[in-house]
């Protein structure tokens, strides 16, 4: 019986993906250090990663360790259509694909071998095609299982394929450190070293009652599967997202409440928006908070009822932000994020008493008609406007003069 030797699993992840597309569109970024966001690090290019560059940084330090490093602006716009005409191309190689974020996904192609080729073949496929027709480089991991797949990936970026035969699945991945295995962040790895456990060949080579005992079963259970390269979960097509959520970076100059209310509010719009267009409904609400000092706090609010409306959200969003405000103030804020969840499928829910006044309901879908029609600028509250010339008053927003009829 003939066996494949390789996949059927792709993870294809791309390379430094805000800051590739940058460099991408502008090639006076190209082959120079390239930092996206300037308070805080979104991404960043290989070249500036080998400074000591990463994301999440803080946007003084980041220039501290690479002084030449050119900072641009994140632009979201630009991100959203790369990743759009990335996906494109997955679906074009195999129906069964499953978006991870913005920029990776897996690929099942274990039924394309009769008229596609071999995973391997098909990986540098689509290597070529994103390359072709987006202009970005992408790595490929290729192997049997999703887990295997993308530390493939990961050892072989940038912009490399990485195939991992089913007989070298374990000489492959043992070897690797024990930060390899989804899960083992810095806490686990440090209860994991300070046993004198290192690699992924050490992990699996423990008992798992022994791993249990400082680990938990939860945990221990999950590593020690992963060590042996048990993942038995498929592709899922389809899958829909269990949240959704935006943030904005606020570098280290001291915000006052009015501004961040006008940050709170811009997040709300472009989170309410998305929330309809993907036809769904959200009962909870998730502010979260980094601090100057770099910790992190969340706080979250559920509503009675599942809502896609701007007004409920964003009334949600600032009770959220008042409670949390005497920590903000006193430890000074460097981001602010807005998460929503409890997500379900959007149609006929329960009514509320009493029926009469606006109906929020109809103002939302229209501005969503006139941004999608003129530009996502085209309408905005009067609070996140810079100075125009000419503006109309519009049902409580402010709509910019274009000139269209």
């Amino acid at each position: 019986m003939f066996v494949l030797s390789e996949g059927p699993i792709l993870h294809a992840d791309l390379d430094a993906f805000y800051a590739s597309v940058e460099q991408r569109d502008d090639p006076a970024l190209r082959g120079r250090p390239v930092i996206v966001g300037a308070g805080v690090v979104l991404a960043a290019s290989y070249e500036a990663r080998a400074r000591g560059v990463r994301t999440a940084m803080n946007g003084r330090q980041a220039r501290a360790l690479c002084p030449e490093a050119i900072v641009v602006q994140p632009r979201m716009s630009a991100y959203s259509a790369a990743s759009k005409a990335v996906f494109e191309v997955f679906r074009d190689t195999t129906p069964l694909v499953e978006g991870v974020s913005i920029d990776e996904a897996f690929l099942d192609v274990g039924g394309l071998r009769a008229i596609a080729g071999t995973p391997a073949v098909i990986a540098a496929g689509l290597r070529r095609a994103v390359a072709d027709r987006v202009g970005l480089p992408i790595t490929v991991g290729v192997a049997r299982t999703k887990f295997l797949a993308k530390v493939a990936s990961g050892v072989a970026k940038p912009d490399g394929l990485l195939v991992v035969p089913h007989e070298r699945e374990l000489d492959f991945l043992h070897p690797l450190p024990i930060e390899r295995l989804w899960g083992v962040g810095k806490v686990t790895s440090a209860k994991l070293r300070s046993h004198g456990i290192r690699t992924v060949g050490q992990v699996a080579g423990f008992d798992v009652r022994e791993l249990v005992s400082f680990l938990g079963p939860a945990a221990a259970r999950h590593i020690h599967a992963l060590a042996h390269n048990r993942d038995p979960r498929p592709v899922q097509v389809g899958r829909r997202r269990r949240s959704i959520g935006a943030q904005r970076a606020l570098g280290s100059r001291r915000r006052t409440p009015g501004e961040l209310d006008v940050v709170a509010a811009e997040l709300v719009d472009r989170l309410a928006r998305r929330l309809r267009q993907a036809e769904r409904t959200c009962r909870t609400v998730t502010l979260r908070l980094r601090f100057a000092d770099y910790t992190r706090a969340t706080r979250s609010l559920t509503v009675p009822r599942p809502t896609t409306s701007t007004e409920v959200l964003l009334a949600t969003a600032r009770t959220l932000l008042a409670a949390a405000l005497p920590l903000i103030l006193d430890r000074g804020l460097t981001l602010l994020g807005l998460s929503l969840s409890n997500l379900d499928n959007s149609g006929p829910h329960q009514m509320e008493l009493p029926f009469a006044g606006p109906d929020l309901s109809t103002l939302d879908t229209t501005l969503d008609a006139v941004r999608t029609r003129f530009g996502t600028a085209s309408v905005t509250r009067a609070t996140l406007l810079g100075h125009a010339p000419l503006v109309k008053i519009v049902a409580g927003t402010v709509m910019r003069s274009t000139g269209r009829r």
